[in-house]
């Protein structure tokens, strides 16, 4: 474990050089990276969005592409299309942004359901699907989505399907006054971005990724995640509580945390911390709770009261 907390480290250090103050966020982003899941990243333009997605591609030595999503953007501008090469008498697939190991899809909320599902594919399956050939991703895979929260003008809300397919929901932010401070101080002359180096290898990444599973998660702290999850389901405030998927994502995420941390198992404290950015955008508030302005974090912070904390040993 301690091979995975000096990787993590050195990539939290790393990232850190760009985004200052962020420290959690990076550190979900990491989780989620660790887990091979997507995250979905909701705030407001100008917080750091697109650097955190450059910033982790640079560190790994990893390929990264951003796709801009606007409403008359087709399915084909994500996956690729296949052009008929009249030398060879045969078609050939042109590769779609989407063929990349990190990639940022901004404001996501901005193209058609038809285009949103393109991704459905390449996020559950690392792979895309051209006139009938599957194509697979490169590894390791990471989307990071983006969108407005407040704006919702000319928008298309993610359908429930592709929201439960984002391991982590997570907020960048405005930052503290000292550390806006010291961003203006940092990108006088020139943006730190530019003289961020590859920290770690993706050979190295990879094995991390393998390793996490590996982390000790205890009968009593799975009945934990699913007492939690079936809480959700059965809460009067909710009008569709947290999937399976929801429960695994909470599983793994506890996992990456234990070994970030340095520890070959997992702690209740680790599940608790790691509920609101994995469920939350799970859940959909009834709407008596949304006239009340409950929302589905307010849920999951009752639910975390009100659900007992295994005390049994640990390891």
């Amino acid at each position: 474990m301690a091979e995975i907390q000096d990787i993590t480290n050195q990539l939290l250090e790393n990232v850190e050089k760009v985004i200052v103050g962020k420290t959690n966020a990076i550190r979900l982003t990491i989780t989620g990276l660790l887990c091979q899941g997507h995250i979905l990243i909701e705030d407001v333009p100008g917080t750091g969005k697109t650097m955190l997605a450059k910033s982790i591609a640079r560190s790994i030595g990893g390929t990264f592409n951003r796709i801009q999503f606007t409403p008359d953007m087709l399915p084909s501008d994500v996956t690729g299309v296949s052009i008929f090469n009249q030398k060879t008498n045969e078609f050939e697939y042109r590769q779609g942004p989407i063929v990349a190991q990190i990639v940022l899809t901004d404001e996501i909320n901005r193209a058609t359901p038809k285009t949103q599902a393109a991704l459905l594919e390449a996020m559950e399956e690392h792979q895309v699907t051209v006139d009938g050939k599957t194509h697979p991703l490169p590894e390791p895979f990471l989307v990071l989505a983006t969108q407005n929260p407040i704006e919702y003008e000319g928008t298309f809300p993610l359908p429930e399907a592709q929201m439960d397919r984002f391991l982590l929901r997570i907020s960048l932010g405005y930052p503290s006054k000292t550390y806006e401070v010291q961003m203006l101080t940092d990108q006088q002359l020139h943006h730190p971005i530019e003289d961020l180096e590859q920290v770690i290898d993706i050979a190295d990444l990879l094995k991390v990724q393998d390793a996490v599973r590996s982390i000790t998660v205890t009968d009593e702290i799975k009945r934990y995640i699913v007492d939690l999850v079936e809480t959700t389901r059965a809460h009067g405030e909710i009008y569709l509580g947290a999937s399976p998927r929801g429960s695994l994502a909470l599983f793994r995420t506890s996992q990456a945390r234990a070994a970030i941390l340095g520890r070959e198992y997992v702690l209740p404290d680790d599940v608790k911390a790691l509920a609101v950015p994995a469920l939350a955008h799970r859940l959909i508030v009834g709407s008596a709770a949304r006239i009340r302005e409950v929302d589905a974090v307010d849920v999951i912070e009752e639910v975390l009261e009100k659900v007992p904390v295994p005390g049994g040993e640990v390891g």
